[in-house]
């Protein structure tokens, strides 16, 4: 049997490059004649935006310095052992550069031996022990906490989480049995499965205090201070710390049964990993802690060496690097200020991107439309949405005055654009509206000023086509809800000079929104490709197969809507304008369904009602639907779906739409909420063998987005 030591050392070969947390121990006497207290404080050297997280250097760091503590705590030279880490920073959890670099399963398990061998000593110290999560704490983060006597919460923590079933992984070195055995089945199966498949919610200070995970809370200004006067209070049993009792009955089945309800809703079965977590926390109840880590370490490996994490962490680099480096932007030196905003549009579209200019912009933004009535119902909007961060208190009254002070809305474009540094517009899909209205907005706009398109699916090229300057004009695709999706498709069009594209991604940032460069192709990115998704699921349902096999086919990739739900959603009107704009461009791999059109032309909304509270399909459409007699099961239909989004995806790579895969994948995760575990769609066509199948080669290079050979 390796030492804990060994197995670090082992792994700590297979990953030099690791970023190492140090762990220092300082001494000092606790207030009020407590006792010598040792205080570890987690630190890798680098400022708040490099945070500190555990690799295999790491963890033997820290495992150095509880040999210290264990030997003084021994010796009754201390009273006590806290943990806490650099400004800002607890630690947010393994390094998953490491993780990335694993090729076998004996490795894999050696990580979460590792990890639970080092944080298990924490435990069982011969003195109480204290986690002060002074910053940022996540995944193994907070599960180095879990395992001391007592914790400590601030609550200026701006995210606290255990993502790692998120990710396609379980929380490993504890997570999913001391957490259930601390607050509850309920409230852990919250944490580690509903916030994880809720797009990583983070948790803050006061959050983690009420589930009952920290046993105080102070202000952040003077955090470890007050933490050690508690402390010493607890040491002298002046305070004394009482925890619920938790229910071991029924009510642990009950909740462990929601966490599968909920993965059931999420993931449809897709992806191990809330499985596995679920598995465990099910077994916790026993309170057999070693059974319990035994149980995450194997997990950990197995999950380790499967497709979906790698997946996983193909997906987190791309939001969190690649999405914030976008591929073939120009220098953005090239920039120019932008002071003014103009809108032009006051519809609910038009109204969402005054909104959030003005919120992330902090300018004048002008709003106009063709009647007063229209305009005053735009500006409305947006100081209805203003007093609403106000009473949640998002905001104070005086920055409230501020912005609303700052949107305005006028009818004369001349009044309203005459110093704008930068217009959008956002008006109905026709291509000689838009032409019109850039046309308008160039009489009167200052030469310097950016002219931009939130079109989904038209021809920037020729929106700018008829303007002296069509150099200045930009595709800036929104998705909707705006505040909710991240994505920005910035299209170039033929004549877009680099200063303006350099404006354009300029903005984009300020607008915390993740910009990806796309040519000016017909609609694009997500809007090509969902269309092709979909239309391929229209024709199968045209050709006889029953509507419920033709959505269910499709619920192995764990969407976060069926293909029909998701139509409702963007609007069987403007599904049917895009799939007709894709198949005038592409007629022979985009279709016009006559069943949409049906359904389009009668006025429906959706193909479905929701009397029974779910989703059933709508008696009088189910009457204008027209059926072929062709009955595909729901593996035809799925391998038809996927083999022409990957023929899509491989000829928009070929036709140069997007610099690489990676582009592609970063739209769909960040523009239509595709999983993580899929890695977007191109690590799951590859894995699923249908890249080869169709195109004769894969997306990816074996190792990226899969485990290297």
């Amino acid at each position: 049997m390796s030492t804990t030591a060994e197995l670090l050392k082992q792994a700590s070969d297979l990953f030099p490059d690791e970023v190492v947390t140090s762990a220092h121990v300082r001494h000092f006497d606790l207030p009020s004649g407590a006792g010598r207290f040792a205080l570890i404080t987690l630190d890798n050297g680098l400022d708040h935006t490099k945070p500190t997280t555990f690799g295999p250097a790491s963890l033997a760091n820290l495992n150095t310095a509880i040999d210290q503590v264990e030997k003084e705590a021994a010796d009754g030279e201390i009273v006590g052992v806290g943990i806490t880490g650099k400004p800002f920073i607890f630690a947010v959890g393994a390094d998953l550069k490491g993780v990335e670099l694993l090729k076998e399963h004996e490795h894999a398990l050696a990580i979460g031996k590792g990890g639970h061998e080092v944080f298990k000593r924490l435990a069982k110290l011969a003195v109480p022990t204290f986690a002060y999560y002074n910053g940022a704490a996540m995944g193994g983060g907070v599960e180095v906490g879990l395992h001391c006597t007592y914790r400590t919460v601030s609550k200026a923590i701006p995210a606290f989480s255990l993502p790692e079933v998120f990710l396609g992984l379980v929380p490993g070195w504890g997570g999913c049995t001391l957490l259930p055995n601390l607050i509850g089945p309920e409230k852990a199966v919250s944490v580690v499965i509903e916030n994880s498949l809720n797009q990583n919610k983070q948790l803050k200070g006061q959050q983690v205090f009420d589930l009952g995970i920290a046993d105080a809370l102070f202000e952040g200004a003077d955090f470890l201070e007050q933490s050690l006067i508690w402390t010493a209070q607890v040491l002298k049993g002046d305070i004394k710390v009482e925890r619920p009792v938790i229910d071991r009955g029924e009510a642990w089945d009950q909740a462990v049964a929601k966490g599968r309800f909920i993965a059931d809703s999420k993931v449809h079965g897709a992806a191990p990993a809330a499985y596995r977590a679920l598995d465990i926390i099910a077994a916790a109840k026993n309170e057999d802690l070693q059974q319990g880590f035994d149980a995450e370490d194997q997990a950990l490996a197995d999950l380790i060496m499967g497709g979906e994490l790698r997946a996983g962490i193909y997906a987190f680099n791309l939001v969190q690097k690649r999405g914030k480096r976008p591929a073939g932007a120009p220098d953005k030196s090239l920039a120019r200020p932008v002071t003014k905003v103009g809108v032009v549009g006051a519809g609910l579209m038009a109204s969402q991107l005054a909104l959030l200019f003005l919120r992330r912009l902090e300018v004048p933004v002008v709003l106009t439309d063709i009647d007063q009535e229209r305009v005053d119902k735009g500006v409305g909007y947006v100081h209805a949405e203003i007093d609403k961060l106000l009473g949640k208190g998002r905001i104070n009254q005086d920055k409230a005055n501020r912005l609303k002070a700052l949107v305005t809305g006028v009818l004369d474009k001349a009044e309203g654009f005459s110093d704008a540094d930068f217009v959008i517009e956002a008006v109905f899909e026709e291509i000689g509206v838009k032409q019109q209205v850039f046309a308008e907005v160039e009489a009167v706009a200052p030469a310097h000023a950016i002219l931009a398109t939130n079109t989904s699916s038209l021809s920037v090229t020729e929106m700018a086509s008829k303007l002296k300057h069509p150099e200045r004009v930009v595709g800036f695709h929104f998705f909707n809800p705006v505040a909710v999706l991240p994505l920005l498709e910035i299209v170039r069009g033929e004549k877009t000079d680099d200063a303006s594209l350099a404006t354009a991604f300029a903005v984009a940032k300020k607008l915390k929104k993740t910009a990806v460069l796309v040519k000016d192709a017909p609609a694009f990115v997500v809007n090509r490709i969902l269309t092709r998704f979909m239309g391929e699921i229209q024709n199968v349902i045209d050709e006889g197969t029953p509507v419920e096999v033709a959505e269910k086919a499709v619920e192995p990739l764990g969407l976060p809507m069926s293909p029909l739900v998701l139509l409702e959603l963007v609007g069987p009107a403007i599904g049917l304008h895009v799939s007709e704009t894709l198949h005038g461009a592409f007629p022979d791999r985009f279709t016009v369904s006559p069943n949409l059109k049906a359904v389009v032309e009668a006025g429906k909304r959706g193909f479905y009602v929701y009397d029974s509270g779910k989703p059933e399909l709508d008696p009088e459409v189910a009457a204008l639907l027209k059926q072929g007699d062709v009955v595909l099961t729901e593996e035809q239909v799925r391998a038809r779906v996927l083999d022409a989004v990957a023929q899509e995806i491989g000829l928009m790579l070929d036709e140069g739409v997007v610099a690489e895969a990676q582009d592609i994948d970063l739209c769909l995760i960040t523009g239509a909420g595709w999983p993580f575990h899929l890695g977007g769609i191109t690590p799951y066509l590859d894995r699923e063998g249908v890249s080869e199948r169709v195109n004769g080669k894969r997306f990816l290079a074996p190792g990226v987005a899969s485990v290297p050979a």
